[in-house]
């Protein structure tokens, strides 16, 4: 485990087991803990990497009322990659986690040999009146969060998102994350500040035809195809030309299934670092 100087923020991050170095982007309010038991079965042959964001656990903002950006996000994974190897790295994005990689795939190909951009969580991918529609959504969350508090704002999200809590399939031995202080106060930056950030944001994607990254789109086997970061999931494979890749469980599929999950990361980067 280790600490990251960067603009506004002290950045956590830990490095688990050895290999090809594959940084992970968590979804939502994770933090470096979040998907612990898929990085156990990706540490045999890879070194995986996991970080706070800023402003979450112990990435701390030196201006807490400062907020975030989405540029900010994205050049703390720009930063994290620099420090942690001299090679393009992997990378796995989920949700939020996606948009960051798309934003590096886009203007910093060098860092990257490949993204799994799992269901990312970018209402500029779709068309028309289809991306004010899903912006409102997201930003809709923010005032159910400030109106209702958090847990109405979680069942909103997980709405929104496709994510049944009480249906989802679990492979065994699952990883419980109680609703802590810690992870209460996360959600609470999560909803009032990223939300809105990433719900406005636009990533480069011009800058994705181009690029030397391999960029996967990809779903999750029971996210219904009607919700938005399905949808924009499909929206970015047409405009790569390429094929969307389907993973075990549904927008938290890292979570459910993770030993199928890193089973399915690891054939994907095999691939990337060969072709």
């Amino acid at each position: 485990m280790g600490y990251l100087r960067v603009a506004g923020a002290r950045l956590y991050y830990e490095i688990h087991g050895s290999g090809p170095v594959l940084l992970i982007s968590q979804s939502g309010e994770g933090d470096a803990g979040r998907t612990a038991d898929l990085v156990a079965h990706l540490a045999a042959d890879h070194t995986v990497v996991t970080y706070d964001r800023r402003g979450l656990s112990r990435s701390t903002l030196d201006d807490p009322g400062a907020g975030a950006s989405v540029a900010d996000h994205a050049d703390d994974v720009r930063r994290l990659l620099t420090e942690v190897s001299d090679r393009p790295a992997g990378m796995l994005g989920c949700s939020i986690g996606a948009v960051l990689g798309l934003h590096v795939a886009a203007t910093h190909p060098g860092l990257l040999h490949t993204l799994i951009a799992h269901e990312p969580v970018a209402p500029a991918l779709l068309p028309g009146a289809l991306r004010g529609r899903h912006e409102r959504e997201l930003l809709a969350v923010r005032e159910v969060y400030r109106k209702e508090g958090l847990r109405a704002a979680v069942t909103e999200i997980a709405r929104t998102l496709g994510i049944d809590p009480e249906g989802q399939e679990t492979e065994p031995g699952i990883t419980s994350h109680p609703m802590d202080a810690r992870r209460t106060a996360n959600f609470g930056f999560f909803i009032d500040n990223d939300v809105a950030a990433f719900a406005r944001d636009t990533p480069p994607l011009a800058g994705l035809a181009g690029s030397a990254t391999r960029v996967i789109p990809a779903v999750g086997r029971t996210t219904p195809p009607e919700v938005f970061d399905h949808r924009c999931a499909r929206e970015l494979a047409a405009l790569l030309g390429v094929a969307v890749d389907e993973f075990p469980g549904g927008h938290n599929g890292n979570l459910t299934h993770p030993r199928a999950y890193a089973t399915r990361v690891r054939a994907l980067m095999a691939e990337g670092r060969t072709s």
